[in-house]
């Protein structure tokens, strides 16, 4: 019995040393566990070029003023961390040493997770270069830039696929032709994406508007603009609406940008009453005309026009213009100062004792002459009516 026993316990025993020998698609178990052991390696080299490398890298640019390594530092930080992952798979299948079609496949694997950690970079370092030439407003435009950066990026991503579809055999050019002709099939049926995509790159050229700026196009959009996209605009509406605008209609249609203004522009008509006179006239006019001289919030001459004049005699009022500019172009300060202007305005005319004329109209009635005919008719009525008065009274 117990020989019997120990037989099996061989048997077991050498079953397992083949298995361990045999191990899973011809390698042993050991094999195995040592190129696990291998990646398991990397993988820590990892956590710790993270926690320490990365570390003292994040605490020297935090003291540095310059925004460009601190961009760089982070571009940068994924694609290394991942540069270890493709070292652990490089020396584990070098370990394994796969033959025949395996090793064209490990390979194969290997290229490709190469020619994804540097195009990753490439396309991340786009960014901190990016900021470097947003230090060129004369000449790029903060959207120009985005542009510019979403199309670098977009074409480091295409190079990198075609890349990693040729290491797998697979042509590019066939498919690049192919791509071609179906482009000729789609361009004919998106007549306005290419439209709106011209007039977008138009509407940065000419540098119409950015993204802040409070434009209005007429029969169109009146608001904010938030997002300058390929093909549309995302103008805020001062309701909060948010309302996608072609890029053609803005490019075709006159545009007024209200955060362009160098000064913002007051254009009143104060109606005055007809018995006002010479007098409280010119001393209406010479009062307003001082406060706004002596108003630093409002542009003097010769920056910009400034008018206070008796501009027309109206069917029922005086016309007084007053024609000045504010410093600010920010809406709500322009209220502002406008409210201060008519609240001065108010006070000058009710001092100087005269009135805001009131749109009316007098109707004058002339009394004519009575004709002899009606003076006899008249005189009729009147008999007729009398003669019964004096019958009761017994004339």
């Amino acid at each position: 019995m117990t020989s019997s026993v120990l037989s099996d316990f061989g048997d077991f025993w050498r079953l397992v040393v083949d298995v361990w020998e045999t191990g899973v698609f011809g390698r042993s178990i050991g094999e195995l566990l040592t190129a696990a052991t291998i990646f398991a390696v990397f993988f820590a080299l990892r956590g710790l070029f993270t926690r320490y490398v990365l570390a003292v890298a994040e605490r020297w640019t935090a003291r540095t003023s310059n925004i460009f390594d601190d961009a760089l530092r982070n571009a940068i930080a994924g694609p290394l961390q991942f540069l270890f992952l493709v070292l652990g798979i490089f020396f584990t299948t070098q370990y394994l040493d796969f033959s025949g079609k395996t090793e064209l496949l490990a390979e194969n694997v290997n290229r490709s997770l190469i020619v994804i950690a540097i195009f990753w970079g490439l396309r991340n370092v786009i960014t901190p270069i990016g900021r470097l030439l947003s230090g060129f407003n004369h000449i790029l435009t903060p959207e120009i830039t985005h542009w510019l950066i979403t199309g670098g990026r977009a074409g480091i991503l295409l190079v990198g696929g075609a890349t990693v579809l040729q290491i797998w055999g697979i042509q590019v050019a066939p498919i690049i032709a192919g791509l071609g002709l179906f482009g000729v099939a789609v361009a004919l049926g998106a007549q306005d994406l290419f439209r709106n995509l011209i007039g977008g790159i138009s509407i940065l050229l000419e540098r119409r508007f950015g993204i802040g700026d409070w434009i209005k196009v007429d029969s169109v959009v009146e608001g904010m603009v938030e997002k300058i996209g390929f093909r549309s605009t995302l103008v805020r509406r001062f309701d909060k609406a948010p309302v996608y605008v072609p890029n053609q209609k803005l490019s075709d249609n006159a545009v007024t940008n209200f955060s362009a203004m160098t000064y913002r522009r007051v254009s009143w008509t104060i109606a005055l009453e007809y018995r006002t006179t010479h007098d409280q006239l010119r001393r209406i006019r010479d009062a307003i005309e001082t406060f706004l001289m002596e108003h630093e919030a409002f542009v003097q001459p010769p920056e910009a026009a400034l008018f206070v004049r008796i501009d027309a005699f109206r069917e029922s009022s005086i016309d007084l213009m007053i024609y000045c500019f504010t410093r600010t172009t920010v809406w709500g300060e322009w209220l502002a100062l406008k409210e201060e202007l008519a609240y001065r305005v108010k006070e000058i005319v009710e001092r100087e004792g005269a009135a805001f004329a009131l749109p009316g109209r007098a109707i004058y009635v002339e009394a004519l002459a009575p004709r002899p005919e009606e003076i006899a008719t008249e005189r009729s009525a009147k008999a007729e009516i009398g003669a019964p008065r004096r019958a009761a009274a017994g004339e």
